[in-house]
């Protein structure tokens, strides 16, 4: 092997493995962060005899065994001499997610980040703009709920609505829509660790701290720590659709991909908002808790019926000139097989994408649907890597609706 075709092959390991752990991570992260919420929200009023500092508590029964979980008001009388803390599964989350934003979108910016179609940006162009929005996104973000509207909830919902939205067209308006799309998630990820970093785990420090010193803890900190984390909840499934995306080009290859960024973000918040109307005992039966619900399968619906593939009608038989087998062939042969190889030629690639191999007409008439969908997206080539110019895709899209059945 090559140092190139070696490079890459270790590349797309180390890709490979720090996914593996951003899952990994990820899981523990929001599978806790949803378990506290479900807990808060299923907290019944404690026994008569419970000390007076409880708020509430409750009883469950998981593995084989009974556990009863008591949440206080503010803190207990004394401290136990073992306290759990959540922090690292919402930091290595992060660090990995990063170092897979720095592998893949920032390494092979042009391919995954940007579009020249879209604008025109340099690899250093891309990658400063994209740090520079993930960074600035908090900076507003923690401003607005530091200031006096941001004790409002409502009116902090409606202006953090809006900055989400135009957060989203913006990005779709710099860059290719994969890219877009990561950037998008790689920000409201941000705000999450940083709610953790900044505010949720130092309102915590200083709770215990206040219990060692013999002070009366702040409660303050404890609501600034529960409004952050109530927004992190709210944020999880738009970040998720976001993960999982990028395997979905009918998502983000369309001229108004922003609109399905945002419908289905909308989508993912109402979702996680059923889950925790349904939480809560008083709501399980009221009409209100199901309006979430509906509007997430609006939503939804919506998006599926935009992004419905329309059918272009077959070219009659003489409409083509003889030779449109080979000149589809050719195309394929210049713009498609250079990554789809056995042994690919692009640099950066080891094995062929999703290990679709294109080398024979055959082989393409065998993979046809998947073809035409990526083809008729602009999802493929990646990155248009290989300049694949219009007239070509048209070509090759009206001899591939020839081919079909």
């Amino acid at each position: 092997m090559t140092m190139a075709p070696m490079l890459a092959y270790l590349l797309d390991w180390a890709g490979l493995l720090i996914r593996w752990l951003h899952i990994i991570a990820g899981i523990a992260w929001i599978g806790a962060s949803f378990y506290f919420v479900w807990l808060d929200n299923h907290l019944l009023p404690p026994a008569s005899d419970a000390d007076p500092r409880v708020a509430g508590e409750v009883w469950a029964v998981h593995g084989g065994g009974f556990y009863r979980a008591q949440k206080f008001r503010v803190a207990p009388a004394a401290l136990p001499p073992t306290l759990h803390w959540f922090y690292w599964e919402a930091y290595t989350t992060w660090l990995s997610g990063f170092a897979l934003l720095c592998l893949l979108y920032f390494l092979r910016a042009e391919a995954y980040l940007i579009d020249p179609a879209v604008a025109n940006l340099s690899k250093p162009e891309a990658i400063a703009i994209a740090l520079a929005v993930i960074g600035a996104s908090w900076l507003a973000y923690d401003t607005l709920c530091r200031s006096a509207p941001g004790d409002k909830p409502r009116f902090l919902a409606a202006t953090l609505a809006v900055m989400v939205c135009l957060l989203a067209w913006g990005l779709c308006q710099l860059f290719g829509g994969r890219g877009a799309f990561m950037i998008y998630g790689a920000a409201l990820g941000t705000l999450m660790v940083a709610n953790v970093l900044f505010v949720i785990i130092p309102g915590q420090r200083e709770l215990v701290r206040a219990k060692v010193e013999g002070r009366e803890p702040d409660p303050a900190t404890g609501v600034r720590g529960k409004q952050r984390s109530v927004h992190n909840t709210y944020f999880t499934l738009p970040v998720l659709f976001v993960m999982i995306s990028n395997h979905y080009a009918m998502t983000y290859s369309g001229p108004h991909n922003w609109l399905v960024l945002i419908a289905l973000s909308f989508a993912g918040a109402c979702i996680r908002a059923w889950f925790v109307a349904r939480h809560k005992p008083a709501q399980r039966t009221a009409v209100a808790s199901a309006l979430p619900a509906v509007l997430a399968a609006m939503s939804l619906a919506a998006v599926v019926l935009a992004l419905a593939p329309r059918v272009p009608a077959a070219a009659g038989a003489g409409s083509l000139a003889a030779d449109a087998g080979l000149r589809a062939q050719w195309i394929v042969e210049r713009r498609c097989v250079p990554c789809h190889a056995t042994a690919p030629t692009q640099p950066g690639f080891s094995a062929a994408p999703n290990g679709l191999i294109l080398e024979s007409m055959d082989q393409l008439r065998a993979h046809l649907p998947d073809v035409q969908q990526q083809l008729a997206l602009h999802a493929m080539p990646l990155g248009n890597l290989t300049g694949m110019t219009e007239d070509e895709r048209s070509q090759l899209l009206a001899w591939l609706a020839r081919a079909a059945p």
